[in-house]
């Protein structure tokens, strides 16, 4: 009668070969990346000043399913895979505020503070950001970036004026270098914006 330890040499071959298998689908290796810290674009020529002491207020929403470190890129009509081991270097939702932040800076030609507020800086104007997409294009060649934004009067008064923009960035391939880079010029993009209806209004 087969002992104990009969039964459990016996078994070992087995999970060997299961452990080989497993070994055999190991995952790819983890490709970390970010979004830079300038826009690769060729620098835009001076625009005037945006008048006022603007205030970038938090949160800049983002959608959820970007909550995460994986870059996703589509799948099917409505599906979402994490792109090979490409993995955001810094989460989305710190990165993309910091950075939209320096962005309008640059476009308004004057600081836009964020809390804490320094001592003595007294905001006039306030500006609220909401991303709906900031995602990769639906053929991989791009990002497509969906926001809405308001401006307002930081004393209160009169009603916000609200906008909106859906554009996509072209990306110069499709592997996640090219496609984390067009995610930073998107944001570059979208600052642009937000600086020309601040003029505007």
């Amino acid at each position: 009668m087969p002992t104990r330890r009969h039964l459990l040499t016996a078994a070992l071959p087995g999970a060997a070969l299961l452990l080989g298998a497993c070994a055999g689908g190991s995952l790819p290796p983890v490709h970390w990346v970010r979004l830079p810290a300038e826009a690769p674009g060729p620098a835009a020529a001076p625009a005037p000043a945006v008048p006022g002491v603007w205030q970038l207020m938090a949160p800049v929403q983002l959608p959820g399913h970007l909550d995460r470190d994986a870059l996703l890129v589509p799948q099917g009509a409505a599906g979402l895979q994490g792109l090979g081991g490409a993995r955001w270097a810094e989460p989305l939702r710190d990165a993309v505020p910091r950075l939209l932040r320096q962005d309008l800076e640059r476009e308004f030609g004057a600081p836009v503070w964020s809390a804490p507020l320094p001592p003595g800086v007294l905001p006039t104007r306030q500006l609220r950001v909401e991303l709906g997409a900031f995602d990769v294009a639906a053929d991989r060649r791009g990002v497509l970036l969906a926001a809405r934004w308001s401006l307002a009067d930081a004393k209160g008064g009169a009603r916000p004026a609200i906008f909106d923009a859906r554009f996509t960035t072209p990306a110069a391939g499709v592997d996640a270098n090219d496609l984390a880079i067009a995610h930073r010029q998107a944001l570059a993009d979208l600052a642009r914006r937000i600086a020309d209806s601040a003029r505007a209004g």
